[in-house]
């Protein structure tokens, strides 16, 4: 596999990188496990300020990093800005309360005192990860922080397409004061995944990516006995009931479906709309996403942003057609989008058979599903239906009647009257084909750590 740079909007390849080799996987892994023996035993104070110091730095050269991430996978430069500050918040939220949530928990056993029963937090090892190109930054910044915090030290395999990301977080470790070997970037091709997972100095793996790419890794981790963690896309649903705000719920699902161009795992993908304010919300959504403007990602202006790449465009397009095949409706509805560049001009898919392909695909673009639902049931109906379950979204202006629809829905997260979104405090982990495991705040830190016994007894051993 060819890593390279690869401008989206401009068609230009910048730079390319050579697989790596052998010796040098082998060189990174004893480079990480030699690090993790000295990191695990650094106290947790040291590691938080690692972290706080990384955070820093993201924000002392923010523009810099952000033109990073637009450069190689074509995000507008104010969202390339939001990621770059997003990853600050989650080194800065376990730098604060990263240490509480290593601290012992000591349990009330029978026959014991408060503290002689104690289960403490220790560091697995060396960790792989393997991250995908939509958040070059966020996605190995949610994987990072509370590894490295637990003790834990890291080789990364990132996306052939963002390799300058990759090595710019490497970097940032290192800038922020990381003894060698604590964060180790690999160009490894997928056929390196075997013996990766193999080596017994790999403790775990975790993975974002495809669901045949997840399932693949957690096959070869099984075979080793190795924990794994796994978080494979989605298709949110965005049900609509009909006492919600409607402007509102057209305005926040043209933004969930198009920031970052579509290409979210957790973006609005599936809209699921009572029938008697489907057409007022259907009018109200096509005006919102006609006025997306397509172009340079650079431009401040730009508020739709090519794809990844013009073979992400052209598999898109290959989806709608299946989609078109199986006697689905298929309408442009958005403005014409530039000849330059991977742009693909927003789709609109009605009249969906269920049970068919199309209900069950992932469209990882600008793509929208519309359904009509009858009533509530059948709006939770059609939101289960469909092998993801990552996130979702529930607009009504009855919180309550909102709260009862988001605890039916199969996903791992719901949001009410929003978008499913992406914050440094709350946790990030999916049900089903999305994947299992989860990220961020203390569930993400216990992912790959030893939750130990520790018992003191006085008994003397008589019986």
């Amino acid at each position: 596999m060819a890593y390279q740079t690869l401008n989206p909007y401009t068609g230009e390849v910048l730079k390319t990188f050579e697989d790596a080799t052998e010796e040098q996987i082998e060189a990174a892994i004893a480079g990480a496990q030699e690090a993790f023996l000295n990191w695990r035993n650094e106290p947790v104070t040291e590691r938080a300020a690692l972290l706080k110091r990384a955070a820093d730095e993201l924000r002392a050269n923010s523009r810099s990093y952000a033109e990073i991430l637009t450069l190689e996978m074509g995000k507008l430069i104010g969202e390339a800005e939001a990621e770059v500050e997003l990853s600050a918040k989650i080194l800065e939220y376990y730098a604060k309360f990263g240490p509480t949530h290593l601290t012992p928990r000591y349990l009330p056993a029978e026959g014991f005192g408060d503290t002689d029963v104690a289960l403490v937090n220790e560091p697995l090892g060396v960790l792989y990860a393997i991250e995908p190109w939509n958040f070059p930054f966020y996605q190995v910044i949610r994987i990072s922080a509370p590894q490295l915090m637990a003790g834990n030290t890291i080789v990364l395999k990132h996306a052939a397409n963002v390799p300058q990301s990759a090595l710019a977080m490497e970097k940032l470790y290192r800038d922020a004061g990381a003894p060698e070997g604590l964060l180790t970037n690999i160009f490894a091709n997928h056929d390196a995944t075997d013996r990766i997972l193999a080596d017994p100095r790999i403790k775990g793996v975790a993975l974002t990516g495809s669901e045949r790419a997840g399932s693949v890794v957690a096959a070869t981790a099984a075979k080793n006995l190795k924990k794994s963690t796994l978080e494979l896309g989605g298709a949110d649903a965005f049900i609509v009931l009909e006492d919600a705000d409607i402007e509102k719920a057209a305005r926040w699902a043209a933004f969930g479906r198009h920031w970052n161009a579509g290409q979210v795992c957790v973006s609005s993908k599936r809209l699921i709309v009572v029938d008697s304010v489907a057409d007022e919300f259907m009018e109200a959504y096509r005006g919102h996403v006609e006025k997306l403007v397509a172009g340079d990602p650079m431009d401040p202006e730009t508020t739709l942003a090519p794809l990844s790449s013009q073979q992400a465009a052209d598999d898109l397009a290959a989806q709608v057609e299946m989609a078109r095949g199986e006697g689905v409706t298929v309408e442009t509805i958005g403005a014409e989008v530039p000849e330059q560049g991977a742009f693909f001009r927003p789709t609109l898919l009605t009249d969906i058979p269920a049970g068919s392909k199309t209900a069950h695909t992932e469209f990882f673009g600008p793509v929208t599903q519309l359904y009509r639902a009858k009533d509530e049931d059948e709006a939770v109906d059609i939101a289960n239906d469909s092998p993801f379950g990552l996130g979702g979204s529930v607009f009504s202006e009855d919180i309550d009647r909102a709260k009862k629809v988001a605890r039916r829905i199969d996903t791992g997260m719901v949001y009410i009257n929003q978008p499913t979104g992406v914050k440094a405090d709350i946790p990030f982990g999916g049900v089903k084909n999305s994947g299992y495991g989860h990220e961020l705040i203390d569930l993400g830190i216990k992912e790959f750590i030893n939750q130990k016994v520790v018992v003191v007894s006085d008994i003397d051993g008589s019986f």
